[in-house]
């Protein structure tokens, strides 16, 4: 295998894609062993929803300090010591004594967890072309839904008796693909822009880089800002779903079942009602081949999709999940396997599984789009800071989303017993989703402008040497 030749740069994608996988599958650990935990620790859902939420908002807070120091020199170390990071800080949350102990693991694990956010964002866009890159995108995004469910299928499944144990697993295959990424390939910035094909081929090279006055500079254009503040209010909504298998595990307890068996069909209900999300790979190239025709669609599609999973997600929280059928007793994977077959002998569970796969399809059409979206609009230089800007902002609203529905469902609970009151709180935050589709509105207006500026900016570059940049 040539580095960095053909094979290697395959290779190198789908190492990568497995390592973004396998750091989204820890983060899933927490809402899925939520209550387990709570129960062994001795604290409530609602402050142990409070650690999910900090994880979310130390995830989001460094990776903007990740992206940032990303467009400024050596990603690939980088990814490397954050790996190292956040596998060595969720082996120590699983040790955790306390409840003190595990938030402070647990924070830790979300600044390793930052660096696949923001640097990972820049390293993909350097490999594909903007002709592809919806489509690269939604493999990226769907890898990290993957990871997501796999974290919640490991930790129902092996964790709903011992929630340490699927923490000790992650964190040594973790450690396992940081080693890994070091055979990787390191694509040069900005090897996939059209723009600057011919300065590469004469081993010209890009070696421009960001610089601390240009965060204002990104701000200031308004494909961006509209971008970045859609993502605090689609956050709130979708911090909000993190709660779906709590809201499962109490329609289990509500059938007589004991927690272990609640927490193992909770998690497994909420992985199989994701299964929406790999439509993003349609979404991604349906926003490629429409980008080429029009300018404004991904921003378009992003919008439709996003307002059209509304009514199908509030329907989808209210469906009861009554005579369902569990075998108590006879280990994990009777009770996965009898959980997975009700789809097809439990109306209930039937009609809440074409719920949630027509509301995940709608809503999978947003992250591909907003992936590519961000990369066109940005110079090469600056796709890493402002990828972690823009994950501020979701991290923000996906960090208060999530602790607000704990608040909001124990403050309903006063009048709806659980779990009535869950379903109830999921189905307010949903409201969320309408403003975002007001800024993607606004996004469609102003990207053709912006996508051209960098367009015309790359073309001038490759026309002349680069400056000489002190990292």
């Amino acid at each position: 295998m040539t580095w960095g030749g053909r094979a290697h740069t395959v290779y190198t994608i789908v190492v990568f894609i497995i390592l973004a996988s396998i750091d989204n599958a820890a983060g899933a650990l927490y809402p899925a062993l939520l209550r387990v935990m709570a129960d062994d620790l001795g604290v409530s859902d609602g402050r142990m929803g409070l650690v999910t939420a900090a994880l979310i908002l130390v995830t989001a807070i460094t990776a903007v300090g990740w992206g940032y120091w990303g467009d400024r020199s050596s990603r690939k170390q980088l990814l490397f010591w954050g790996t190292l990071i956040w596998a060595g800080s969720l082996a120590m949350a699983g040790r955790s004594p306390s409840y003190g102990s595990l938030l402070g693991w647990s924070a830790m694990l979300g600044v390793g967890l930052g660096s696949i956010a923001s640097v990972g964002f820049s390293v993909i866009s350097d490999f594909v072309s903007p002709r592809r890159r919806g489509l690269a995108m939604s493999f990226w995004g769907l890898s990290q839904g993957a990871g997501g469910l796999i974290g919640l299928v490991i930790g129902g499944v092996y964790g709903a008796d011992n929630w340490r144990a699927p923490f000790f697993g992650l964190a040594v295959a973790g450690a396992v693909m940081a080693v890994l990424y070091l055979t990787t390939f390191e694509a040069a910035r900005g090897r996939a822009e059209p723009e600057l094909a011919e300065a590469f081929a004469a081993g010209q090279g890009y070696d421009y880089r960001i610089e601390g006055s240009d965060i204002a500079k990104l701000l200031a254009i308004k494909t961006n800002r509209w971008l970045i503040i859609q993502g605090f209010s689609a956050q709130l909504a979708y911090g909000s779903l993190i709660w779906v298998p709590l809201l499962y595990q109490g329609k289990v307890l509500a059938e007589g079942y004991d927690l272990s068996t609640a927490t193992t069909v909770g998690a497994i209900f909420g992985a199989m009602f994701q299964l929406g999300g790999i439509t993003s790979i349609a979404s991604g190239h349906l926003g490629d081949r429409m980008q080429r025709r029009d300018g404004r669609a991904r921003a378009v599609i992003s919008a439709i999709g996003i307002l059209g999973a509304v009514p199908f997600f509030v329907a989808f929280f209210f469906v009861p999940l009554t005579g369902i059928a569990i075998p108590v007793g006879e280990g994990a994977g009777a009770i996965a396997g009898a959980t997975i077959t009700s789809i097809v002998t439990n109306p209930y569970v039937a009609t809440a599984f074409l719920l949630a796969l027509i509301a995940v399809t709608f809503t999978s059409a947003d992250s591909p789009n907003w992936f590519a979206l961000i990369s066109d609009v940005n110079l090469p230089e600056h796709r890493g800071t402002i990828f972690g800007l823009g994950n501020l902002s979701n991290g923000v609203g996906r960090s208060i989303g999530n602790g607000l529905t704990g608040v909001a469902a124990n403050v309903l609970s006063r009048t709806f017993t659980e779990p009535m009151n869950f379903a109830v709180g999921l189905a307010l935050f949903q409201i969320f989703f309408l403003p975002t589709g007001y800024c993607y509105w606004r996004a469609a207006k102003t990207c053709e402008a912006d996508i051209e500026r960098v367009r015309s900016t790359l073309t001038a570059r490759s026309a002349k040497p680069p400056p000489s940049t002190t990292v």
